[in-house]
């Protein structure tokens, strides 16, 4: 395959089918002709731009062979030559889509180039595991490289062997060691006793002067080894002979014993010296030797590669073949389009799906590799899904690994950092699985509708909780300072009633007088609280007699109190759910997504399952004790009754209109008149 820099983007020519995958509209591969037309489909169509070739759940192999530029990234452009390859060597392009592992070779298109050569790589492959068939498979390329690696496992045995017989037989490799060793030193000794055959005024000068042994005779000689080993091999002499059991270099003794044991042995049994002749003929044998199988081992070593050349090239070209044939359209469903991941078909999972990840009564189907958190951290959580990450350990794999799930369905009340989960692979190894983080998002309408009413509630129930620790806080701490201040006051009694009986102080309880209960002050209280509720009855029961002037009134304050509440939680959830999107998630994993991967409220609900239970028949022996109903209605009347009377006794339900007294008014007189007046006044007496 030739790497393709630029795809053509051609505005007519092959006609596409499209369709809406995911609630967004991508381009279908339906057929072979779909996959044969790649090189003229706009790259602005495709879904995806790049995919790494490393953590999906997809032949590491296969992405690894069309990985031309061995980026670590399959391009689109990668993704194009390898279909060109591809349907140029088949006849039938439609064979694609069967994902087969093996093909007739009559199916292979012996008109192309490519197709030719892999006919004959297959036929020459059978051929070598003496196998007659008219089709070729992995099964066949397995049984082709094991083949191979016997032979190159058994190509260090027919290289060692050699034409001619080893000198010393079995001990031969260790009879060349043993002359390497001690070579040089031989040589040196022999050269020394020619000097003194020459002159034997140079005795002295050739052989190991007192005066060096003198100068380390005061050390420890055990550890002047290198030194001694400088000296001659042993002492030199006019005839020229290298005894063998006497006079040698105790540094040399030992290596020198075992070259005998081995060549002199072996040659000259009888011996007690060697000469420089016979050395020579040991050293020539070893040498003749070691240089024939020099020669041998490389004769073997072109014959080798030779044969198996052809053979391992064969093996490689089928096996390219096949892997892609095999893989490249389930390629296809998750780069060009993301068919597999919206098709909820178990077999059939997305090649970023890792497994499930089981938490909290529910089972999270769509969970992918992590394979850089601190890119996760800065994308993901544009995805506007709730993110579950987590830390996974398998003590059966020994290895360990971060995942990302998505939570789309249920409620969040008991998820938290440090929750401990189980996750299965694709493969089912089971996982241990902890949180480690949680990214919040909208999961369902219901759960943002009930959100406020929980929030609230949580919130009421801190408040009670902390406001109740304080006091308790409180009331302790003022017990504690009472009985200290008691106990010091007991103490400084007694010592003082030691002391002078008359001093002593009597105990607070007993002598000093208790306030009294000021009835005022409660009246007060009490007629505060009854005001106040006063009030608020008067408040719910304008509200009461607006709601039931007219029937409607209070399903329409219902509906109004609800979209209230939980109104605005519901439209934030709702503008969330429509943009929830996995691009941003696969992008913070190494992939480059062209194109939206949408998962709506009712996909979002098959990827994440709840546990459901059956009716339970039997009775539990250990559940809390239900009240009757019927003595709940009697409690609750009697405590409706008791705080009605309260307050109508109080006379609070005044502002209600049920006062406890009418009040009586006050007689008015009418306006006196003038003939009223005139009437009253007294007569006046008459004049005298």
């Amino acid at each position: 395959m030739s790497k393709m820099n630029i795809l053509p983007a051609k505005d007519k020519g092959y006609d596409w089918k499209y369709a809406s995958i995911g609630g967004v509209t991508r381009v279908t591969i339906n057929n072979g002709a779909d996959i044969a037309h790649l090189d003229e489909l706009d790259q602005k169509l495709w879904t995806v731009l790049s995919c790494p070739v490393k953590g999906l759940e997809f032949d590491e192999e296969t992405l690894g062979l069309m990985d031309i530029d061995g980026d670590g990234k399959i391009r689109v452009n990668e993704v194009v030559t390898a279909s060109k390859w591809l349907t140029g060597a088949v006849k039938d392009a439609d064979k694609i889509l069967d994902g087969a592992d093996h093909i007739a070779l009559a199916d292979l298109n012996g008109d192309d180039e490519n197709g030719a050569a892999i006919i004959a790589s297959a036929k020459r492959m059978l051929a070598k595991l003496n196998v007659e068939k008219d089709e070729v498979s992995l099964a066949d390329v397995a049984a082709a490289k094991e083949a191979l690696a016997e032979k190159v496992k058994a190509k260090d045995d027919a290289i060692a062997a050699t034409v001619d017989e080893r000198p010393y037989g079995d001990n031969t490799d260790d009879a060349i060691a043993a002359v390497g060793a001690i070579k040089d030193k031989v040589a040196d000794y022999f050269m020394r006793c020619k000097l003194i055959a020459f002159d034997e005024d140079c005795h002295e000068a050739v052989d190991v002067s007192v005066e060096k042994i003198q100068a380390i005779s005061e050390k420890n000689l055990a550890t002047c080894a290198d030194q001694i080993a400088e000296y001659p091999l042993a002492r030199p002499n006019k005839e020229q002979k290298l005894f063998i059991h006497k006079g040698v270099n105790p540094a040399w003794q030992a290596a020198f014993d075992k070259m005998c044991g081995l060549t002199v042995a072996a040659d000259y049994p009888e011996a007690d010296a060697i000469d420089e002749a016979q050395w020579n003929a040991i050293v020539a044998k070893l040498d003749a030797y070691v240089a024939g199988l020099a020669d041998d081992k490389t004769a073997k070593i072109e014959t080798f590669d030779k044969e198996t050349e052809e053979e391992a090239a064969d093996i490689k070209l089928v096996n390219k073949f096949l892997l892609i044939y095999r893989d490249f359209y389930k390629l296809l469903k998750n780069y060009v389009v993301f068919a597999d991941f919206y098709t909820r078909d178990k077999e059939k999972l997305a090649v970023f799906q890792a497994g499930q990840l089981y938490i909290d009564q529910r089972c999270c189907e769509l969970c992918i590799k992590v394979t850089d958190m601190g890119k996760q951290a800065d994308g993901a959580g544009l995805s506007g899904m709730f993110l579950i990450y987590c830390h996974c350990t398998s003590k059966v794999k020994a290895a360990e690994m971060d995942i990302v799930a998505a939570l789309t369905d249920g409620d969040i009340d008991d998820l938290r950092v440090g929750k401990n989960a189980i996750f299965y692979d694709r493969n089912g190894q089971d996982w241990d699985a902890t949180v480690t983080k949680i990214v919040d998002n909208p999961i369902s309408i219901r759960q943002a509708f009930w959100s406020p009413y929980k929030k609230l509630w949580n919130w009421i129930t801190e408040k009670i909780n902390k406001s109740a620790a304080e006091k308790e806080q409180s009331s302790m701490d003022n017990l504690v300072n009472k009985t200290d201040g008691a106990l010091t006051n007991a103490q400084t009694n007694i010592a003082a009633a030691a002391d002078d009986p008359k001093t002593a102080k009597v105990p607070a309880t007993e002598g000093e007088k208790k306030t009294p209960f000021d009835i005022a002050k409660f009246a007060g209280i009490f007629a505060a609280i009854g005001m106040a509720i006063g009030f608020i009855m008067s408040a719910l029961t304008s509200l009461g007699s607006a709601i039931t002037e007219k029937w409607y009134n209070l399903p329409l304050l219902i509906i109004g109190i609800v979209l209230v509440v939980s109104g605005p939680s519901m439209f934030i959830a709702w503008s969330k759910l429509r943009r929830r999107n996995l691009g941003p998630v696969l992008n913070a994993n190494g992939w480059a997504i062209n194109a939206q991967v949408r998962i709506n409220t009712g996909f979002g609900a098959t990827l994440t399952s709840l546990a459901k239970y059956p009716l339970v028949t039997m009775p539990d022996p250990y559940a809390d004790k239900k009240m009757p109903f019927w003595k709940k209605c009697l409690i609750t009347l009697v405590v409706l009754a008791g705080i009605f009377c309260a307050l109508y006794f109080t006379n609070t339900l005044k502002y209600v209109g049920l006062p406890f007294k009418k009040e009586v008014p006050e007689a008015v007189e009418p306006a006196a008149t003038d003939e009223t007046v005139a009437a009253e006044a007294p007569a006046e007496a008459p004049a005298e």
